[in-house]
């Protein structure tokens, strides 16, 4: 189960080098405020709309940066000796780790007031409680659900069973979609709102890192729908190449809609 693949390969190319750590919150501000004060207003002293933004994320320089070369399409491969939900299973929390772990290099920028919404470009997201009812929330409450919801899920037994014997629930598969979905709403938070704060913290690399492994994966397996992911297609063709607007719903990242749990 997925103690017995704590070896696997999933973890190589993610868990080198760390992100960098023990930065104060003095030099992590000092840093972050360079950065923010160079891209912050035009010429004529006002803040550009948002529509007029530009993505820095997409940018040559840093689109390249990795901290790997590492084959992905390779890595994210089913290997003949695995089974395949063993394979999701240890992928999924490998991603869940890795996914909270980057986003607490900007927690701290990702306030109640900076985010009031969960948005990501011009998509909105919503939360939805046990009892179905929606969750007006700001974006660090969606995360905080998003996390403590996923943590419950891959901590339980009887979902992500751990022990010889154990079997997974039928609806496994139906589950790790639903995990990954959050995880994208993540990372694609992230890179729409703290991207800034990401490259003056220069984990830059190691969000690129992440998000060309998990897509990969969530392609190889079918874990993503292509209208969830049209939201961030540019940036997949970036990244990944190919297949970024392929799929259905492809022009869906230029609209405005909601998006929902």
């Amino acid at each position: 189960m997925l103690g017995d693949h704590s070896g696997l390969p999933t973890d190589r190319a993610l868990l080198s080098p760390p992100p960098k750590a023990g930065l104060s919150c003095k030099t992590v501000l000092q840093a972050v405020g360079k950065v923010l004060r160079k891209s912050k207003a035009k010429p004529n002293g006002k803040k550009p709309a948002a529509a007029e933004e530009k993505k820095v994320y997409l940018e040559p320089e840093y689109a390249k940066s990795r901290i790997t070369d590492f084959g992905f399409k390779e890595l994210v491969v089913l290997p003949r000796e695995i089974d395949l939900n063993e394979w999701l299973a240890s992928n999924t929390t490998t991603f869940f780790h890795h996914v909270n772990l980057q986003y607490s290099t900007i927690s701290e920028f990702c306030t109640g007031e900076a985010c009031q919404t969960m948005a990501v470009c011009n998509t909105q997201y919503y939360w939805y409680d046990e009892r179905g009812k929606k969750v007006k929330c700001t974006a660090p409450q969606y995360v905080d659900f998003v996390m403590s919801s996923v943590q419950k899920l891959v901590t339980d037994e009887d979902v992500f069973p751990t022990k010889y014997g154990r079997e997974f629930p039928s609806s496994f598969e139906a589950l790790v979609r639903k995990i990954c979905r959050y995880l994208f709403h993540v990372l694609a938070h992230i890179y729409s709102a703290h991207f800034k704060e990401t490259l003056a913290l220069e984990l830059h690399g190691h969000l690129n890192t992440l998000y060309v492994h998990f897509i990969l994966f969530a392609r190889e397996f079918n874990l993503l729908d292509p209208k969830e992911t049209a939201v961030m297609d540019d940036l997949t063709e970036a990244l990944c190449g190919g297949g970024g607007g392929d799929g259905p719903g492809g022009a869906a990242g230029a609209q405005n809609h909601v998006k929902e749990r």
